[in-house]
């Protein structure tokens, strides 16, 4: 009989209810490669899963077979040409606009504000804020930003969480005050400014992330500065989250 392992693996303690636990073991050594990582050995795999090296690697030969892993010349496992091919069948099944406007619209609905999904768009030797998807607010009283409109990327909490998060250099290093603001944003996991791009508006806005954790996006609530809510930061927060990995 198999010994029982001393350590609870990965796939033990994150199973599927009802599932099978091989296809729960193979999943956890696809989900050992994490950002960065172009090949893993079979110790890494084994340390990572909390799997035996035994049954490592006949896992690894299932998924090899099935072209999810590449046994390379050198021992060592890549992510397989299986992967590319699903890949691509997912991300034409599911388009951008697909994924982001249920969560804004959902975000508008609880907060009773607009929601908007800001990127960074290149013009000239540097970069704009570009609002790719937005879901106005219920009030009368609201700014009337669109979707496709170009907005300042220095002000703003949107233009503030694209600069936090994006390349180092590109942050302002003259003031000391903006570099506390930079550091203070990335800290926090978010911003939250009134009055920054204009005297009457207020935004919260927070990061959203590719899967290989490189910025994606800002998720920003605007509304005027007389209903900015501090409430309204956990529901910013979790609407980021959610697209974060999906984009």
């Amino acid at each position: 009989m198999p010994r029982k392992a001393q350590t609870e693996s990965v796939s033990d303690r994150l199973a599927a209810p009802g599932g099978a636990a091989a296809v729960d073991r193979a999943l956890s050594l696809l989900s050992a490669f994490q950002p960065g990582d172009e090949t893993l050995s079979l110790a890494q795999f084994a340390e990572r899963t909390a799997l035996y090296k035994s049954t490592a690697l006949r896992l690894l030969a299932s998924l090899e077979h099935a072209r999810l892993i590449r046994r390379q010349a050198d021992g060592r496992y890549a992510l397989g040409p299986e992967i590319a091919r699903l890949h691509g069948l997912y991300a034409a099944a599911q388009s951008l606009d697909r994924i982001v406007l249920p969560v804004l619209r959902s975000l508008a609905a609880t907060t009773g504000e607009s929601a908007a999904y800001h990127v960074r768009q290149p013009q000239g030797e540097g970069w704009v804020r570009l609002c790719q998807f937005r879901v106005d607010s219920s009030h009368l009283v609201r700014d009337h930003v669109r979707a496709g409109d170009l907005l300042p990327s220095d002000r703003g909490a949107g233009a503030r969480v694209l600069i936090a998060w994006g390349p180092e250099a590109e942050r302002p290093r003259a003031a000391e005050e903006d570099r506390r603001l930079y550091d203070a944003i990335r800290a926090q996991g978010f911003c939250a400014l009134v009055g920054d791009r204009t005297a009457e508006l207020a935004g919260i806005s927070a990061p959203v992330f590719h899967a290989d954790g490189s910025l994606a996006a800002a998720l920003t609530l605007t509304m005027p500065t007389h209903r900015y809510d501090a409430r309204h930061i956990a529901p910013v927060l979790a609407a980021a989250g959610e697209l974060t990995g999906l984009v």
